[in-house]
């Protein structure tokens, strides 16, 4: 009997070093924290490595991932991670649809990615901290889209609106203190209602189209207005050269005629010679047949065959 009980404490003596040793020793990893509390009240932080709290439940220790970036998925979930990614969609309508600025219905998935920064506030300042980021996610999202139409939303106010619920969402956990911060919110996908979606698609073929229309009509006038410019431009320097010639051989002419005015008032008889035989030393070679006569007419003057030097 004595000897039972004396290989029944041995065992439960096991039992108790054993318990010790499982409450007592704990490993933080590399990417966490170890947040320690003391009969449920907040005592230290430890950093990662191997550590030593009391046991028995009067120390415990709550693993903080501190150093990875999580990650909240709204209106679908991940089923299967890898090469080809497989979500499921089903069962969370709620999340996603919303409505828009201007009365519309969108479904909007998104993804917010967070990093916890302070493992203290994270852990007591908001009580339940995760479900209080989805929570405020959801705020944001249905804020910005509702003040959104359904175009800007569905094309090209995506990463806008992406863009101000990452603002919106930090500003909220900086005022709740959730030791959260917000590293970035993407826009998986956004749709309209299955209901309405042929429409949907069919406007924004239409738009399409119109910036095709757009496009092309910009194209023909960037090909067209550019020569027409070019041509109006040759032909208003064609006219300003034609112009320029004409002023300066008028102007050449008008000097010509002063110069000889003053020649001509120096002395009138000589001048009036020189012009007259210039004139028709000029016109002379012109004249095919020519016939000499006297002033009265009488007599014509064979002296000389003035058309047999132009025929040698």
């Amino acid at each position: 009997m004595f000897l039972l009980s004396k290989h029944y404490r041995k065992i439960l003596l096991g039992l108790v070093l054993l318990i010790i040793i499982f409450t007592s020793i704990k490993t933080v990893g590399p990417e966490e924290e170890g947040v320690v509390l003391y009969v449920g009240q907040y005592d230290r932080t430890v950093e990662p490595g191997l550590h030593f709290i009391l046991p028995f439940g009067i120390e415990e220790m709550e693993k903080i991932p501190v150093q990875r970036q999580l990650k909240q998925e709204f209106g679908f979930r991940t089923v299967e991670a890898g090469t080809t990614t497989q979500y499921s969609r089903e069962n969370f309508g709620d999340e996603s649809l919303m409505l828009t600025g201007d009365l519309n219905l969108a479904n909007v998935e998104w993804v917010v990615q967070y990093r916890i920064v302070d493992s203290y506030r994270y852990l007591f300042q908001v009580r339940n901290a995760d479900k209080a980021l989805r929570d405020m996610s959801e705020s944001a999202v249905r804020k910005v889209v509702g003040d959104r139409t359904v175009n800007e939303v569905l094309t090209v106010g995506r990463q806008e609106v992406a863009t101000s619920v990452e603002v919106l969402l930090q500003r909220m956990c900086d005022e709740y203190e959730n030791g959260i911060r917000i590293d970035q919110v993407v826009l998986q996908d956004v749709n309209p209602p299955e209901p309405v979606k042929p429409s949907f698609n069919a406007v924004n073929e239409a738009q399409q189209e119109r910036e095709t229309l757009i496009n092309q009509a910009e194209s023909e006038y960037n090909r067209v207005i550019p020569r027409a410019r070019g041509e109006a431009d040759e032909t208003i320097q064609l006219a300003e050269a034609y112009a320029l010639t004409r002023v300066n051989e008028a102007t050449g002419e008008a000097a010509r005629f002063n110069s000889l005015f003053e020649e001509y008032v120096k002395a009138p008889e000589v001048t009036r010679k020189r012009m007259y035989l210039e004139t028709m030393e000029r016109i002379l070679p012109k004249i095919g047949g020519k016939i000499i006569v006297d002033e009265r007419g009488n007599n014509v003057l064979p002296l000389l065959n003035l058309n047999q030097p132009e025929k040698q």
